[in-house]
């Protein structure tokens, strides 16, 4: 009986080596890092800009109305290109006026508007064409590029060229040669978040003090820098 039990022992110990032999992988492959990237330009702006009313002189009887005030904006953005769709409000407040006479106070009106503007030459003519001293602030919210998927697309298709080229150098050195892929990683992340702007801010007191003093404001200055985007894409390949 004992030498029963230890054949039947020693058939399932043969039984469960074969078994791990069999799981185990046998197969020849190269693992590689493919790369890829590209210097980018953004050519899409979005502007944020508050807009309020005001007295003119402080004369309460002559006021200049947030729908004045829009209007103009609205049509300048028009004008430079501007979608309808584009041009959104983001905010609605209002402030209190005082002309420092007792009982002599009124609520005026503000809002602020995000602007996408893909004519960024275009946009100091707009700010040009309102109020000066209908303008709280300005500044910029952020950039984007109009052909952003397909230029992720191509340094993908890029990045994944590349490790299959690096995967036939590694398998030349071996005297191999790269058969099919097995695996593909896709660690890319791209960084259009990493565009910081560049935002100028314009008050109402200081567009009422170079109106005082006859001057003109300046321009709205924009610097879009270029970012460098990347990607990474690991594959496994089969060796032959």
């Amino acid at each position: 009986m004992k030498r029963i039990a230890g054949l039947i022992l020693a058939i399932g110990i043969v039984m469960t080596a074969g078994a791990q032999t069999n799981n185990f992988d046998f197969s020849r492959k190269v693992s590689t890092r493919g790369y890829a990237e590209r210097e980018v330009t953004p050519d899409i702006v979005y502007l944020s800009i508050s807009l309020r009313e005001y007295f003119v002189d402080g004369n309460t009887k002559k006021k200049i109305t947030i729908e004045s005030l829009e209007k103009q904006l609205f049509d300048a953005a028009m004008q430079i290109g501007v979608k309808k769709e584009d041009f959104t409000i983001q905010n609605i407040y209002s402030y209190n006026y005082d002309t420092k006479k007792k009982g002599n106070s009124e609520l005026l009106q503000a809002k602020q508007y995000r602007i996408k503007i893909s004519n960024l030459n275009g946009l100091n003519s707009m700010l040009d064409k309102v109020d000066a001293k209908g303008i709280q602030s300005t500044s910029i919210g952020g950039y984007d590029h109009s052909q952003k998927r397909q230029i992720e697309k191509e340094l993908k298709i890029a990045a994944v060229q590349d490790a299959r080229t690096n995967a036939e150098i590694i398998a030349s050195a071996t005297g191999d040669k790269i058969g099919k892929v097995l695996a593909i990683n896709d660690n890319s992340s791209f960084g259009w978040n990493d565009i910081m702007p560049s935002p100028r801010a314009y008050s109402v007191a200081r567009a009422e003090m170079a109106a005082d003093a006859g001057s003109i404001e300046p321009s709205l200055d924009i610097s879009v820098r270029p970012i460098k985007l990347t990607c990474n894409i690991d594959g496994v390949f089969e060796l032959q």
